[in-house]
């Protein structure tokens, strides 16, 4: 198994660990650990790693140190094969380059004017990220040259390949100088990869993350596709309608948890958060009230949840989706042991639900689909688990005590109808308002739906018992 290193471990400059730091990341995955020491020694590689893990990072932050900033010609061309993918890596090295100066970075596809990519070339852009087809465009044109590029990288490569850009990708590293580093990643190691290699690569390293088989059996692995600003709405219905004892949730940032707590809270649960921000003797203190069930909802990113040993966890919600199978192995396995059953939620939007694939395929785990819950079904479901918790207790016959108390309800003049009815309305409180989070993010405010958050109850997950709301209060529910 390759260890995951720390991002100071990795030789990068103060600018770049501090954009690093903005973003919520803690420590590089398995294809960035490997990755990163061999491009910035200049060695070309071969990185088979598909979407989803990190790879963006993995050729883009050796790629920014390489960067001459006082030379205002491309030095870096980075080639995708769609416009999609080159929008988000630009993206991402915008976000790296925050405090990086004298810097830029230029997206180039088709779909939009060429005349301003016409404009926005004639400043000097150091890294170009473009499509093949774009790129030629481009270089027929005279618009874009390639004689101060000093290294390629060539991502999804194989996409590429079976996309037929094999000419363009040929024509393009032609054109560039036979001592340029090129950088490949691709998901697969076809023959016409390693035949691109061959003719194009020095002596390549190869760079394959092994990953890690699935053992945990006991766990129902569920997930659903919705946008990012629904998966808050998501969360507080699975917890309702579940309504677990304690439960994890896993985000990959620490800025995500710390936003996740906060809305929580703000929704009356009882959460709390740990993340690599926090002080050991905070988090020590943490675990301890999270074990002794003085709050439910514990948020954590991977690296401060390593280790968390607490058997009765009953449900984990991947809020992102990992970056790395290992991780999503770990952080479902905090459920489902000592022999109970578990839980594991996963809530992909558009562009994670390819990780999830990913992360489905290598680990060979079988994963069920499910849409959100309409507030319908959730008080639909509630009132089916706590009728069959009535089930039950009438079947134990051990009511003696119950029954004399509602008999003295019934010498009042209710009848049995009355007294059932209104002690399920009390264990199914109507659906109230929820509160505005005072810290809800920029994506949350966007399209937030208008529907009612649905209150918690008991029964559920654990077999029933009262639930305790956040804050607390001395109340039967």
């Amino acid at each position: 198994m390759i260890k995951k290193l720390k991002f100071q471990e990795l030789n990068i400059s103060p600018d770049i660990l501090k954009a690093i730091v903005d973003m919520g990341f803690e420590e590089a995955t398995p294809i960035q650990s490997e990755a990163i020491p061999l491009i910035l020694a200049g060695k070309d590689i071969i990185g088979q790693a598909s979407t989803g893990t990190g790879k963006t990072a993995a050729f883009g932050i050796p790629a920014l140190e390489k960067i001459d900033p006082t030379l205002r010609k491309p030095q870096v061309l980075i080639l995708c094969p769609t416009r999609e993918l080159a929008i988000q890596v630009s993206v991402e090295l915008n976000k790296l380059l925050k405090y990086k100066k004298n810097i830029s970075e230029l997206p180039i596809y088709g779909g939009q004017p060429i005349e301003r990519q016409f404009l926005a070339l004639r400043k000097g852009p150091q890294i170009i990220v473009g499509t093949p087809g774009r790129v030629m465009d481009h270089m027929r044109r005279g618009t874009l040259t390639l004689e101060s590029i000093k290294m390629i990288i060539l991502d999804e490569a194989d996409e590429m390949l079976t996309m037929g850009f094999r000419d363009d990708i040929e024509t393009i590293l032609e054109q560039t100088s036979g001592d340029r580093q090129t950088v490949m990643f691709s998901a697969t190691m076809s023959a016409d990869i390693l035949r691109l290699t061959k003719k194009f690569q020095k002596n390549p390293q190869i760079i394959k993350i092994q990953h890690e088989k699935l053992e945990t059996p006991a766990v129902e692995q569920i997930y659903f596709e919705i946008e990012g600003h629904m998966k808050l709405e998501l969360l507080t219905r699975l917890i309702d309608i579940h309504n677990p004892k304690l439960s994890i949730v896993f985000c990959n940032t620490k800025r995500k948890v710390d936003e996740i707590v906060s809305d929580l809270q703000a929704r009356g649960y009882s959460a709390e958060g740990i993340h690599g921000d926090i002080t050991q003797a905070r988090r020590n203190n943490v675990m301890d009230r999270f074990r002794n069930n003085e709050f439910e909802i514990l948020v954590a990113t991977d690296v401060a949840a390593r280790g968390i040993d607490v058997s009765n966890v009953e449900a984990v919600f991947n809020f992102e989706i990992p970056q790395d199978e290992e991780s999503y192995v770990h952080r479902i396995g905090r459920t489902g042991r000592a022999g109970r059953t578990g839980k594991a939620f996963s809530f992909a939007s558009r562009r994670e639900i390819y990780s999830l694939r990913s992360i489905k395929r290598y680990t060979n785990s079988t994963m069920t689909q499910q849409e959100l819950p309409s507030l319908q079904q959730i008080e639909e479901i509630k009132a089916a688990k706590i009728m069959a918790d009535i089930k039950n207790l009438i079947k134990e016959n051990n009511l003696e005590k119950y029954i004399a108390i509602i008999q003295t309800l019934l010498a009042q003049d209710y009848t049995t109808l009355d007294v059932a009815a209104a002690l399920l309305k009390k264990s199914m409180p109507e659906p109230k308002p929820k509160k505005s989070a005072p810290r809800e993010s920029r994506e949350g405010r966007e399209g937030r739906d208008s529907n009612d958050s649905p209150r918690r109850s008991s029964g559920g997950f654990g077999g029933g018992g009262a639930r305790r709301r956040f804050p607390r209060r001395n109340q039967v529910r």
